[in-house]
C-alpha cells in the first residue's frame, strides 16, 4: 500500500456518526479506477436487497414494497435484508464489493465514496426514463457524478426555523411567511433581542445544542450559513478561498453571538414546553411540534446572510451494487420502489418530503397550502453542490469521495466557533486540513 493510501485510511476512513435522520461511517478501500463491474444479466431470477432498519413504520413500508413487487410479477424475486441503522454504513464499508447486494440503500453523503470504491454502479441504463424524469431536481443532484446517476431517494430533507406564533406575537415580532420575505441576519438578531426581553430566562432560541455540533448533524445544520454568506464547503475541489472567506467568518461570528440566547435543551423539550419561541431544525421534528402546538406552529426559512436563504437537502437513497450480475432486475425493482405508491407509503411513515415530483405535489404536508409547504418550496429551487447562486435555496452537500474529511473538519470548526474560538482561525485551519487531505489523495477523482 502506498503512503497516499495509508494517509487516506487515516482521514477518509474516520468513522462519522451522522445526525438528522442519517447515520453513517465513511466508506474506504482502494478507490479510483474505472466504473464498477456490474453486468446487465437476464433481468430474471432472485436479487438481494439491503436496507437500513428504521422506525417500525418505515420497515413495514419497505417490507410491503417488496411483497407487492414479488406478487406483481413472476420473473424476479426480491430477498430483503434489513440491517440496524447504526451498523448499516459500517456494514457496507467493511463488505467487499463482490459480496454486496444487487440493490442497496445508502446514506446520501457517502455515495461518492462508495462509487470511488466501486461499490455502486450507474443506474441510468437500468431504471426507466420515467423514474429518472419524475425524480425531483434536488434528489437527482445528490445522486449524480459526472453526468451519471448512482442513486435516487424515496424522500428528501430540509431545514427551517419553527416558530411559536403565540410567543412571537406576544413579543411583537414580525416573522417571514415565505421564502420571499425571509429575515436578514440583522432582522433575525433583532427578533432574538425582542424575544429575549419577554422570555423568563432570556433564552428564546433552540439550536439543538443537546445533539452536539462536531458531527454530520453540525455540518447539516449550519453549512447553510456558509452558503448564505456566499461561501462553500468546497469549490472546484478546494476549501481554501471558499470556506475561509471574510464573509463566512463574519457570518459564523454572528452564529457565535447567538449562544447567549440559546436554551441548552438538555431535555429535548425546549420548543414543545414553550421555553423557546424559535427552533432551528429539520422537517423530522414536525410530527412532535405540530401535535403540541397545532395552529400556533409556523415554519420559517433560515436567515439570509447576503446570498439568499439556504437549506441543506438529501437523505437515504437507493442504488445498484457495483458487482451485481443482474442489473436489469435491480433496475426493475428500483422502478417499482421509486413509484408513487411506495414513495407515498414511506413518506407517510416518516414525514419526510417525497423525492418524486408527483408524490410531492399530492402530499398533504408539502403540497401548496400544506403546513410544510416551505420545505417543498426550498427543494424546488435546488443549487446542486457547486453553483450556489442567490436565487437557489436547497444545496447538496459536496458530492465527493473526500466528503468524510470535509464534514469532519467543518463540523469541528463549527463546534469550536460555537464554543468561543475565533471564526477566521478555525475556518482557515479546517480549510488547510481539507485541502491537504485532497492533495494527498489526488483530489479523490472519480473517472
Amino acid at each position: 500500500m502506498s503512503s497516499t493510501n495509508r494517509r487516506y485510511r487515516r482521514t477518509a476512513c474516520t468513522s462519522l456518526a451522522l445526525a438528522l435522520p442519517l447515520t453513517a461511517l465513511a466508506a474506504c478501500g482502494g478507490g479510483g479506477g474505472t466504473d464498477a463491474s456490474a453486468e446487465a444479466g437476464s433481468g430474471k431470477g432472485t436479487i438481494s436487497v439491503w436496507a437500513h432498519q428504521g422506525q417500525k413504520s418505515e420497515d413495514t413500508a419497505m417490507q410491503n414494497a417488496v411483497k407487492s413487487f414479488n406478487s406483481s410479477q413472476s420473473k424476479i424475486k426480491v430477498k430483503l435484508k434489513l440491517i440496524p441503522g447504526n451498523d448499516y454504513t459500517k456494514t457496507i464499508t467493511t463488505t467487499d464489493a463482490s459480496e454486496l447486494p444487487d440493490v442497496m440503500e445508502f446514506d446520501g453523503p457517502t455515495m461518492a465514496n462508495f462509487v470511488y470504491n466501486k461499490k455502486l454502479a450507474p443506474i441510468d441504463t437500468y431504471v426507466s426514463a420515467k423514474t429518472l424524469d419524475n425524480a425531483t431536481a434536488a434528489n437527482k443532484s445528490q445522486g449524480e457524478i459526472g453526468g451519471k446517476h448512482y442513486g435516487l431517494g424515496m424522500y428528501d430533507s430540509g431545514l427551517g426555523i419553527y416558530g411559536n406564533k403565540k410567543l412571537l406575537d406576544a413579543a411583537g415580532v414580525k416573522y417571514p411567511t415565505s421564502l420571499d420575505d425571509d429575515w436578514t441576519a440583522a432582522q433575525f438578531n433583532a427578533a432574538l433581542k425582542a424575544l429575549k426581553a419577554k422570555d423568563s430566562d432570556g433564552k428564546p432560541l433552540d439550536l439543538q445544542e443537546n445533539a452536539g455540533y462536531a458531527t454530520e448533524g453540525g455540518t447539516y445544520a449550519f453549512s447553510p450559513i456558509v452558503w448564505s454568506a456566499g461561501g462553500a464547503l468546497l469549490k472546484d475541489g478546494k476549501a481554501a478561498g471558499a470556506l475561509d472567506t471574510p464573509a463566512v467568518a463574519s457570518a459564523l461570528k454572528t452564529f457565535q453571538s447567538w449562544k447567549t440566547y440559546v436554551d441548552p435543551n438538555t431535555d429535548g423539550n425546549a420548543f414543545t414546553n414553550g421555553r423557546v419561541a424559535l427552533s432551528w431544525t429539520g422537517h423530522w421534528m414536525y410530527p412532535g411540534y405540530g401535535k403540541v402546538l397545532g395552529d400556533d406552529l409556523v415554519v420559517l426559512p433560515l436567515p439570509d446572510f447576503g446570498n439568499g436563504p439556504k437549506t441543506g437537502q438529501g437523505s437515504w437513497a437507493w442504488g445498484i451494487g457495483g458487482d451485481t450480475k443482474n442489473a436489469k432486475a435491480a433496475g426493475a425493482f428500483l422502478d417499482h420502489l421509486l413509484g408513487d405508491t411506495n414513495v407515498t407509503a414511506m413518506t407517510t411513515a416518516n414525514g419526510a418530503p417525497p423525492a418524486t415530483k408527483t408524490a410531492l405535489t399530492k402530499s398533504p404536508l408539502y403540497k401548496q397550502g400544506g403546513p410544510l409547504q416551505l420545505f417543498a418550496d426550498q427543494l424546488a429551487k435546488p443549487c446542486g453542490d457547486n453553483d450556489i447562486t442567490q436565487s437557489c435555496v436547497a444545496v447538496t452537500r459536496p458530492v465527493t469521495a473526500g466528503y468524510p474529511t470535509v464534514t469532519a473538519k467543518f463540523s469541528e470548526a463549527v463546534n469550536s466557533i460555537y464554543g468561543g474560538a475565533d471564526p477566521k482561525s478555525a475556518l482557515a485551519k479546517a480549510a488547510r486540513a481539507i485541502d491537504q487531505d485532497f492533495s494527498d489523495n489526488a483530489g479523490y477523482k472519480i473517472p
